[in-house]
C-alpha cells in the first residue's frame, strides 16, 4: 500500500496559522513541499487548493510537470475550511465545479470534497445531509464528464452512518470517501466502525493519529483531540490499513496532521518524518 502527506501538515508555512500557534519564520511554497515528500520518500501527495497560489493554466501545467518528474501520485483537495457549508453556499458549489478541470489539469483523478465542517455540526444533520446529496448529484455530471472522481470527507461533521447515507442517496460509483482517520474520533464515532462500513467506498486517505490535548484545550474544543506522529496515539490506524488492505485499496495512505498536540507546537516537520517511518512500518506489515 502506497504512503503520503496532506499539504495540510504545513498550513502554518503556507500561511494558516491559527490563534494558539506562532507565526513562522519562513514561508513554504507548494515547489518546496513537494521537495520535501521526495526527500521522504512517499509515494503520493495530497495539495489543498487553498493553498495554490494561482490557478493559471501556466502554473497548473508547470505544477503537474513537477509531480510527474518525482513519481509522485496526487488528491487535488477541494473544500477547506468549510467546504459547501452544508448544501447551503451557492458560491462554494461554483467554486467546487470550477476546481474540477483544476485537478485535472495537475494530473490528478480523484479530488478530496467538502460538504459540510465543524461550524454547523449542531445543527440538524437530515436536512444538510439532503441539500448535499442534491448538489453533489449535480457535481458528478461535471466530475463524469472530465473523468474525475470526487471523495467526499468527514470534516469533523458526520459519523460514518450519515456519510454512507449521503454516497447512496448520491448513488454514483464515481463519487466515494476521503477516509479522515482522526475526523471520526472528534465526534466520538469509531474510525473502525466507520471503516467497516465504508471500505468498499474509499477514494482517499487522511491519515491521522491523535491524543488528548489537555494542556490547551476544553472536551468542546475541536483539537481537543490533536495531532501526534503515526503510532504515539489513540487511532488504531493499523486495524484501518488492514480493513483497507482487505478491500484492495489502490490509493495512498496521506499523513496529515492539523492542529499539533501542545508537545509538538512548532515542531510539524519533525512530526511529519516520524509520521512517515510509522506509516511505512504500518504498509509493510500488510506485504
Amino acid at each position: 500500500m502506497k504512503i503520503g502527506i496532506d499539504s495540510y501538515c504545513y498550513h502554518r508555512f503556507f500561511g494558516e496559522v491559527y490563534p494558539d500557534q506562532d507565526k513562522p519564520k519562513q514561508i513554504m511554497t507548494m515547489n518546496d513541499f513537494l521537495d520535501r515528500a521526495r526527500t521522504l520518500g512517499v509515494d503520493g501527495v495530497s495539495l489543498e487548493s487553498c493553498f495554490f497560489p494561482s490557478f493559471d493554466s501556466a502554473w497548473l501545467a508547470d505544477l503537474k510537470a513537477q509531480l510527474d518528474e518525482y513519481k509522485l501520485d496526487r488528491v487535488f483537495a477541494w473544500g477547506h475550511p468549510d467546504g459547501l457549508e452544508r448544501g447551503q453556499n451557492q458560491k462554494a458549489f461554483d467554486d467546487m465545479i470550477a476546481c474540477i478541470p483544476h485537478a485535472v489539469a495537475i494530473g490528478a483523478d480523484v479530488m478530496r470534497v467538502t460538504g459540510s465542517s465543524l461550524m454547523f455540526r449542531h445543527e440538524p444533520h437530515e436536512p444538510q445531509i439532503l441539500a448535499l446529496a442534491k448538489l453533489f448529484k449535480q457535481a458528478m455530471k461535471v466530475a463524469d464528464d472530465y473523468g474525475i472522481k470526487l471523495a467526499v470527507e468527514n470534516h469533523i461533521d458526520y459519523t460514518g452512518e450519515e456519510i454512507f447515507h449521503l454516497l447512496e442517496l448520491v448513488d454514483s460509483e464515481n463519487f466515494g470517501v476521503n477516509f479522515d482517520t482522526g475526523n471520526f474520533l472528534r465526534l466520538l464515532d469509531d474510525p473502525i466502525v466507520a471503516m467497516d462500513r465504508l471500505a468498499p467506498h474509499v477514494l482517499a486517505v487522511h491519515l491521522k493519529d491523535l491524543t488528548v490535548n489537555q494542556q490547551e484545550a476544553r472536551p468542546n474544543d475541536w483539537f481537543y483531540f490533536s495531532g501526534v506522529p503515526v503510532g504515539q496515539g489513540l487511532v488504531d490506524n493499523q486495524a484501518l490499513a488492514d480493513r483497507l488492505s482487505k478491500e484492495n485499496f489502490t490509493g495512498f495512505l496521506a499523513v496529515e496532521i492539523d492542529h499539533p498536540h501542545f508537545d509538538w507546537r512548532g515542531r510539524e516537520d519533525e512530526a511529519v518524518a516520524l509520521s512517515v517511518a510509522g506509516l511505512r512500518k504500518i504498509t509493510n506489515s500488510l506485504k
